[in-house]
Parts: C-alpha cells; structure tokens; sequence
C-alpha cells in the first residue's frame, strides 16, 4: 500500500485540490486512499495505468462529496425557509483569481464547455495524461479518447475566439509628445 501511495499520492491530490476546495480535497483524499486499500487486488500492476486507475477513484469519490454538498445545500434552503436566520452571512469573495486576465478568460471558456469536454482537457492539461491515460480514467477506448480530446481542444479554442476582442485599427500613440 505504501508503494501504492507514493505512486498515485501526489497525482491525485493535484487532481483533487484543482476541482474543488482544499477542505474538500483533503476529504475526498482520504476517501480515495480508503477505497485503493480496500480494492488493493484491483489496482493494475503496471504503474503506468495505476495513477489513471486512481483518478478514477478520485472522480467518483469527489462526484459523491459533490452529491452529498447538494443534499446539504437543500436541506439548508428547506431550514432557511422555515427558520430564516436574524442575520445573513455576505458571500465570500473568491480568493481563486489570481489576476491574470488570460487566465481568467481560458478559465471562463472552460466553464462554458460541457462538462465531459472540460473534464478531457483538464485531465490533459492539468494532470498531464496521454490520451491513453485519459481512456483508462474516463473508462472509454484509447480512441474515443483521442477523439474527445481532439473535439474538447477544437471546442475550447472556439470559445476563446468568441470571447476575445475582435481584431481591427488600433491606434498607436507612439512618437508623439503632448504639446503636438
């Protein structure tokens, strides 16, 4: 098990800690290790497809905190509706943005995409997998994989397109002092 961990440890805490909270992940991690120990047997002996295997763990044990978050959240909004609290808290600010407008705009073009096509790209580009990796994690052909990453980057660089500035004259300022 201990090989097991230091294999797959770093990975999918990385996985994790870029798809949701830190409090989450560090939750999701720990479940995540309780199934590989649990399922020992059943992790593929080649390390190469361990760490997809693992990602595959960290998907659904992550969809079942999610699942679990959204069931708390309605049971909130039922209490809230019988019982409305004195005062309401104001919403956090989100402490993600780092700033960078780029990043900002690929982030926000990543949230436009389906969820499937996202998740392709996040794999590729976030957890660094070949898109034979990518087929072990999602559970699909090498081949589909190839495809959906090829249509997921096709898709992502259209909305980048959309949401850019759209190209024409631009006034340029250069060599001229303030008393022309």
């Amino acid at each position: 098990m201990r090989e097991l961990v230091a294999l797959v440890g770093d990975p999918v805490r990385r996985y994790l800690f870029r798809r949701t909270d830190a409090a989450t992940a560090d939750d999701v991690f720990g479940d995540v290790l309780l199934v590989c120990w649990r399922r020992l047997d059943d992790v593929p002996a080649d390390p190469a497809d361990a760490v997809p295997w693992a990602f595959v763990v960290a998907r659904q044990c992550l969809q079942n905190a999610q699942r679990a978050e959204r069931r708390r959240g309605r049971l909130i909004g039922r209490v809230i509706a019988i019982d409305p609290p004195a005062l309401a808290a104001p919403d956090a600010a989100d402490a993600s943005s780092d700033g960078d407008p780029r990043a900002a705009s690929v982030t926000a073009a990543l949230g436009r995409l389906r969820p499937g096509d996202a998740e392709v790209l996040r794999l590729w580009a976030w957890e660094e997998l070949e898109s034979p990796q990518i087929a072990v994690a999602l559970g699909i052909s090498a081949n589909a994989s190839a495809i959906r990453l090829h249509r997921a980057k096709a898709r992502l660089k259209a909305e980048l397109e959309k949401s850019a500035p759209s190209p024409g004259h631009v006034r340029h300022e250069e060599g001229r002092s303030s008393d022309d």
